[in-house]
C-alpha cells in the first residue's frame, strides 16, 4: 500500500501550516509524505513560530512558504485548509478538511503557543486516522506519540 501524502494549506505558509507539516512530519517517522503550501505565501516563516516549534525541538529556521499549485493538491490524500478560504481546488477522490485555528501572525509567543499545541493535538489525531486508513506495512516498526 502507497504511502499517504497530506498538504497543509494556509494563506502564507508562515504559521499554521508550518507548524503542521513540521509537527506530522515529526511524529509520522517516515510513515507519511507532508507538504505545505499558501494560497498567497509569505516571504519568510513568522520567527515568533519558528521560537514557539523550537521549544519541542523542532527546527524551522530552514524552511520557507511554498505556493499552493494545482499538482499539489492533486498529489495529496489528505489535504487540510487552514483559513485559506477557496483558494484551494477541489478534486475528486482527495479527502479534505478544514481546521478553523487562529493565525498566529502578529501574535507572541505566548498566544501561539496554544495554536500550536491544538495542532498538534489534532495532528496526533489524523495520524491515528490515516495509519487505519494506510496501515503501515509489518516489516515497520511504529513510534508512539512523542
Amino acid at each position: 500500500m502507497p504511502i499517504p501524502e497530506v498538504l497543509f494549506v494556509c494563506v502564507h505558509n508562515a504559521g499554521r501550516s508550518q507548524m503542521a507539516a513540521a509537527l506530522l512530519h515529526h511524529h509520522a517517522q517516515g510513515r507519511v509524505v507532508v507538504r505545505s503550501a499558501g494560497s498567497a505565501p509569505a516571504d519568510t516563516v513568522n520567527p515568533a513560530v519558528v521560537a514557539v516549534m523550537n521549544e519541542l525541538g523542532i527546527d524551522l529556521s530552514r524552511e520557507f512558504p511554498k505556493p499552493l499549485t494545482t499538482e499539489g493538491v492533486q498529489a495529496a490524500d489528505v489535504v487540510i485548509t487552514m483559513g485559506c478560504g477557496d483558494a484551494c481546488p477541489v478534486f475528486p477522490g482527495k479527502r479534505y478538511f478544514d481546521w478553523r485555528l487562529d493565525d498566529p501572525a502578529g501574535l507572541p509567543a505566548e498566544r501561539i503557543r496554544p495554536i500550536r499545541d491544538e495542532i498538534a493535538r489534532r495532528v496526533r489525531a489524523l495520524l491515528a486516522e490515516l495509519a487505519v486508513a494506510w496501515p503501515a506495512p509489518s516489516s515497520s516498526s511504529i513510534v508512539d506519540g512523542r
